[in-house]
């Protein structure tokens, strides 16, 4: 007989592979995105167009695994999603004109879809096993396996590799680590109370009104990061007539604090609550912005980034748990409706800054993600916990002994 404390913890650890494996995915295409470009020869419009294809391969791939994730169980559709994607990241590499890229770029986002919303599912399970809040520090390993893919890609590139060759090693690799970490992924009715009843065959509930405003706010937040993640190098170039060098690290400053912050942010959910995460960082957010905006100086944008990214960095993990933790015989479609309204608006970010432009100063349109940082400040009321959810909505000081007391 197993030790459900082991099979806890070798789930837990086969998630992370499974979110630092997307984000390493993500990432290789991300590197060679130029090389692609000039080997099809399309231009920077051309290209633009054809990720729209990946942003709607991804959303209608997350409305697919989703509900697919319930009634399967994510044990099965995390590996399936995680081939799928590995898979589909040498089709790029391959392409040889926009045609082919934008099948390949929508086969790509299909596959990192239905991994997305099966990891996220999973990661739900496996946090009701710990029945503390460790959503963040899974996409924290997502934004370290970009960082490892930004590190790899640019020594292949370095060594004259071509995309074809090194996309489709990525690709046996990820197909392999897919099959390796599938055994060690929880049952699906591994925590399931014996008690409780079971879900009933082909049910199809509406989707209740607490989702789709947990969605709405993923749309916002999300969003912000959209903006941080195009227009913040551009914001240093532009307005303060920084240095490419110098302004490349406006985005660095960012992804940095969003990163560390996610690292973190699972301790501070588990002491202060997820509210308070959502609220606090949402507001740190705001303020990030307005500094970044108003700022005539580089080091202050500088920072400005860096203090938006930190407030950010644990609010989406809340909204993601949140609706898992809604319904766990629904966890995959809620997760699937919070995650691709959340996924548009980071589509849609970049998308709505530059119109705005003809309208303002580059820096001055930042106040749109500021207004919207507010607005989720003002909403976090929205997390206060369901019953079954073991992520606290708030903590009294007297809890806070039995939290630091947990393993």
């Amino acid at each position: 007989m197993s030790d459900p404390r082991r099979s806890l913890r070798a789930g837990r650890i086969a998630t992370f592979g499974y979110f630092g494996l997307n984000g390493f995915l993500l990432g290789m295409w991300i590197v060679h995105i130029p090389v692609i470009e000039d080997r099809t020869g399309i231009s920077h419009a051309v290209l633009g167009w054809l990720l729209l294809l990946l942003g709607a391969g991804a959303v209608a791939g997350m409305q697919i695994g989703g509900p697919l994730a319930d009634r399967a169980g994510a044990r099965v559709v995390v590996p399936l999603g995680a081939a799928l994607c590995s898979a589909a990241v040498a089709l790029p590499g391959l392409a040889a004109n926009a045609w082919t890229l934008g099948g390949a770029l929508l086969a790509l986002g299909i596959g990192n879809g239905v991994l997305d919303v099966a990891m996220n599912a999973n990661a739900v399970q496996v946090e009701r096993g710990y029945r503390r809040p460790v959503m963040s520090a899974f996409h924290a390993t997502f934004s370290l396996g970009g960082v490892l893919a930004a590190l790899t890609g640019a020594r292949t590139l370095s060594w004259g590799w071509s995309p074809a060759a090194t996309l489709g090693a990525v690709a046996l690799a990820g197909v392999a680590v897919a099959a390796l970490a599938a055994p060690a992924l929880l049952r699906r009715d591994a925590l399931r109370d014996a008690a409780a009843p079971a879900p009933a065959a082909g049910r199809r509930a509406r989707t209740p009104r607490r989702i789709w405003m947990l969605a709405v706010l993923a749309l916002m937040v999300m969003l912000c990061e959209g903006v941080a993640n195009d227009w913040s190098a551009l914001h240093l170039r532009d307005v303060l007539d920084a240095s490419a060098a110098t302004a490349a690290l406006a985005y660095g400053a960012f992804a940095t604090a969003m990163t560390t912050g996610r690292l973190v942010a699972d301790r501070v959910a588990a002491r202060f609550g997820s509210m308070a995460v959502l609220r606090y960082g949402a507001a740190t957010a705001a303020l990030g912005g307005t500094v970044a905006a108003l700022s005539p100086w580089i080091p202050a944008a500088l920072i400005g980034w860096a203090v938006f990214g930190a407030g950010l960095s644990g609010c989406v993990p809340q909204l993601f748990s949140a609706a898992g933790h809604h319904d766990r015989d629904a966890v995959g479609a809620n997760v699937s409706r919070v995650a691709g309204l959340g996924y548009l608006g980071m589509l849609a970010g970049p998308a709505v800054i530059g119109p705005l432009t003809h309208a303002m100063p580059l820096n001055l349109t930042f106040f749109l993600p500021v207004a919207l940082c507010i607005v989720a400040a003002s909403a976090a009321g929205i997390l206060r916990s369901d019953p079954e959810s073991p992520v606290p909505a708030t903590r009294n000081p007297a809890d806070l002994s039995s939290a630091d007391g947990r393993g």
